[in-house]
């Protein structure tokens, strides 16, 4: 294990000691806080895929086809 996977891993057992300290409804918020954090990050990944995709549609980048269409372009190369 290197130096900085021991510090991540120390960091992570400090936050994990710090929860157990935390009361239960504490503990459900904090879950409650990083589950809509998640939630959030998520949808901002979908958000750029969209507009990666958009701009790539628009680019004419984009093959539309059938599947066979798509195996048969696949086999032309």
């Amino acid at each position: 294990m290197t130096k900085e996977e021991k510090m991540i891993t120390s960091n992570f057992n400090q936050i994990l000691e710090m929860i157990d300290a935390l009361s239960l409804d504490e503990q459900n918020d904090l879950i409650n806080i990083v589950r809509h954090r998640q939630i959030e990050q998520r949808r901002e990944e979908i958000a750029v895929n969209i507009t990666k995709a958009h701009q790539e549609y628009q680019q004419g980048n984009v093959f539309r086809g059938t599947v066979d269409d798509v195996i048969a372009e696949l086999n032309n190369d």
